[in-house]
């Protein structure tokens, strides 16, 4: 198993020196027309192998231009699945290649079910399936085809244990409950992995229901809670099982930057927790904004930006779109600066 979750993503975090996480959100009408022609020439009846090779060709560039920098990135399924299979593809190979690069990787896949199916959503993102080449076979999703995979089971079938997506973590929806959420934490836990479950996200209908005050059978009209801080409270619980040598949990939260009032209240809720920040940059929340997220020793989170970086070129007249990469790199560093002042 690997370090523990928590640990490998602070280290990673010292040692580049920022908090920065890279969303990548890539939307194919925004990717260099360059790339795009090329990726659509080389597949010009296949539409959807055209358009995730110009995504992935587009990621590449993008991994290398910050990787030195940065310590995560965050490839959001959405804009890959919406390109099928060949999308998919894209995607497990962008994690491949962030990797490489020696980059933590979330899945902000934002998986939400209870029971065999979130065991086999965390299989998918986080642990292994077992497939079988023929015959019954036990544990796990127990996938079976005609493959040929190594070693062997009863009945003289094959068996291999295979990783689908192989994130270091994922963001989950926590609102169906503990139950929502065991299966992924048994299997992060037992990976060396990590999770970040929704508590107060930063788009702007997000108080339309977390905002709202709740009262359970325990408390009166003037104890009652905030939605989000009552998912805090939870979150905070189901990562007290296992706090790393860092002394924070491999469970983290979701915490929008859009919020800075909510997100102090929420790391008094939660100070072993790992934030994960959307919403700097291009949705409106700046550097004092994300403040709040992180506690008194400036670790506890880490800010994402996607449009932001990835598309900088577009508001950066001395790059073309040639110059995509190097724009997002330049983005990077002048996020890193900024954030220098509050964390």
């Amino acid at each position: 198993m690997q370090k523990h979750f928590a640990d490998r993503l602070m280290d990673a975090v010292k040692k580049k020196g920022n908090p920065i996480c890279v969303g990548l959100d890539p939307r194919l009408d925004k990717i260099p027309e360059f790339i795009c022609n090329e990726a659509f020439k080389k597949f010009p009846k296949d539409p959807m192998k055209a358009a995730a090779t110009a995504i992935l060709e587009f990621n590449k560039g993008i991994i290398d231009a910050v990787a030195d920098i940065v310590p995560v990135v965050k490839p959001q399924i959405a804009f890959y699945e919406c390109f099928g299979a060949p999308g998919v593809q894209a995607y497990i190979e962008t994690l491949d290649y962030a990797h490489e690069k020696d980059l933590i990787t979330i899945a902000d896949a934002k998986r939400n079910d209870i029971g065999s199916t979130a065991e086999a959503y965390a299989e998918a993102f986080l642990g292994e399936t077992s497939v079988s080449g023929g015959g019954n076979v036990a544990g796990k999703s127990g996938v079976s085809g005609g493959a040929d995979v190594a070693g062997e089971v009863s009945g003289g079938a094959t068996m291999a244990c295979v990783r689908a997506f192989d994130a270091d973590s994922i963001t989950v929806n926590g609102y169906l409950g503990s139950d929502g959420i065991k299966p992924f934490m048994k299997i992060a836990k037992g990976e060396g992995k990590g999770l970040f479950v929704l508590v107060k996200t930063s788009n702007p209908s997000s108080g339309e229901l977390q905002d709202l005050f709740v009262l359970d059978k325990n408390c009166k009209g003037e104890n009652a809670k905030t939605l989000y801080e009552i998912m805090g409270y939870y979150v905070d619980s189901w990562g007290a099982c296992d706090l790393g040598e860092s002394g924070y949990s491999f469970v983290g939260a979701v915490v929008g930057a859009t919020y800075p009032e909510q997100a102090k209240k929420l790391r008094e809720i939660m100070p072993n927790t790992i934030f994960l920040v959307p919403g700097y940059g291009a949705q409106g929340g700046g550097a004092a904004d994300v403040k709040p997220c992180f506690n008194k020793d400036g670790l506890g989170a880490v800010v994402n930006s996607s449009r932001g970086i990835i598309f900088a070129y577009e508001k950066n007249e001395k790059f073309g779109p040639e110059g995509y990469a190097e724009a997002a790199r330049e983005a990077t560093i002048m996020m890193k600066e900024d954030l220098k002042a509050v964390v």
